[in-house]
């Protein structure tokens, strides 16, 4: 199986899904081919078609949340300083661990998590679009996902059916 077709690059899913205090180690050779696809540092903005970023979210999608976080890691390392990618991705990052607290039975620091991810969604709501295009934070429906946020910070409890998807609103 293999990421979301916007990527040219063949990025294959990982062995397994690592599960902190289950499984002993993660794919990490999987996973370094992925991050060999970013550049130390992106110039002005960070391509919304980036693969990197596609398969990021593919994995978070596909239930592979702990690798997500690592992925979407790696591309806000390189994303612009102070730019609104930064907080964007900031906010995927806290997703995808929020779905694997969901896994691991932790409801309670999921709904932080997600509670987080959404302060960064108002954060860049209130940040000036760039115009530049092409951008994964002016590409991506963040008022579909705060509004998804919002609705799962409404339940009186998460259960692991509550994971968020990010490709499904991602859709660009």
């Amino acid at each position: 199986m293999s990421v979301p077709p916007s990527t040219a690059v063949n990025l294959t899913l990982p062995r397994w899904a690592y599960l902190p205090g289950v499984e002993t180690e993660a794919d990490h050779d999987t996973l370094a081919m992925a991050k060999a696809l970013v550049p130390a540092r992106f110039n002005g903005f960070v391509p919304a078609r980036h693969p990197a970023l596609r398969y990021g979210l593919g994995l978070n999608d596909s239930g592979f949340f702990w690798e997500s976080h690592e992925i979407l890691e790696a591309v806000w390392a390189a994303a612009p300083q102070g730019g609104r990618e930064r907080i964007l991705l900031r906010a995927c990052i806290q997703i995808a661990n929020a779905n694997l607290k969901l896994r691991m039975g932790k409801p309670h620091a999921a709904a932080r998590l997600l509670g987080e991810a959404l302060a960064e969604l108002n954060e860049l709501s209130v940040r000036k679009a760039t115009g530049a295009g092409g951008g994964f934070a002016d590409a991506f429906p963040t008022t579909a996902l705060a509004g998804l946020l919002r609705t799962k910070l409404a339940q009186p409890a998460l259960s692991k059916a509550d994971w968020v998807a990010l490709c499904a609103i991602g859709r660009t």
